[in-house]
């Protein structure tokens, strides 16, 4: 014979129900308050090449993603040719980590403020598949810079990035030793190493095949739920798994 529920236990199972389907909606599909980004990430169908697999809904508009693909473009006046001409197979990287970063409205669960000239908001330790760092490490190795933090430290005084008095130019593989050493060091941590692979929905893809859909999107979802778990107060949740633990028997009894 089933159970009768009191008030108070019909409130706590419609808690740990909420809390174990429901992830922070305002994590989700948001863009970040900086310099160049949409207020609303929407529809742009005439996003430029590597841009394109964001087309269905971007926080960029067209004219943003064809200036990230000039040597050096108008939205920052920054030059990827500062120790020489880089490989193209390398710049293709840095493209691709332009185009996440300004049109991706999957990045909301790392957004972080912050106090800048530029923007009000970035991104920090999003969670950079394994593939996309080691083949981003690995074709930009023969390439040359002069630095292993590209966000600040440059001498500006003829407009666009120069390398700083005192340093010398040099390959990627002896600036960045291994490949957490570049995604993680050159944009002052805005990613991080994952030991997870492409497909898995734990880590963020730099590059996607539109045809597939966005697998970014399940991934927002993953961590912007596992945050609203850990938000949480410490004494509810014992108890919330507790409940939903002990719910189903109660009923079934």
């Amino acid at each position: 014979m089933p159970c009768k529920l009191t008030p108070l236990l019909l409130f706590l199972a419609w808690m740990v129900y909420q809390c174990s389907a429901q992830a922070r909606t305002d994590l989700l599909n948001v863009c970040m308050d900086a310099k160049h980004h949409k207020i609303k990430p929407g529809p742009e169908d005439k996003l430029h090449d590597q841009c394109i697999p964001w087309k269905k809904n971007a926080c960029c508009s067209a004219k943003v993603s064809q200036e990230l693909h000039r040597d050096t473009s108008s939205l920052y006046n920054f030059n990827w040719d500062h120790c020489g001409k880089m490989e193209p197979t390398c710049k293709r990287h840095f493209i691709q980590d332009n185009c996440l970063y300004e049109c991706s409205p999957n990045l909301g669960p790392w957004i972080q403020e912050v106090n800048e000239s530029w923007r009000k908001e970035r991104f920090l330790n999003v969670p950079l598949c394994k593939e996309d760092c080691q083949i981003w490490w690995e074709d930009c190795r023969t390439s040359y810079t002069c630095k292993t933090n590209w966000h600040k430290g440059w001498n500006w005084t003829s407009g666009s990035n120069k390398c700083p008095a005192g340093t010398t130019c040099g390959t990627f593989e002896f600036y960045f030793p291994t490949p957490a050493a570049l995604c993680e060091g050159l944009w002052s941590h805005s990613y991080k190493l994952s030991n997870y692979s492409r497909g898995s929905g734990r880590c963020i893809q730099m590059w996607f095949d539109p045809t597939q859909g966005n697998p970014n999107e399940e991934v927002a979802r993953f961590y912007a739920l596992a945050m609203s778990a850990g938000a949480m107060p410490q004494g509810i949740r014992p108890l919330l798994l507790c409940l939903a633990l002990i719910l189903p028997l109660r009923l079934h009894d």
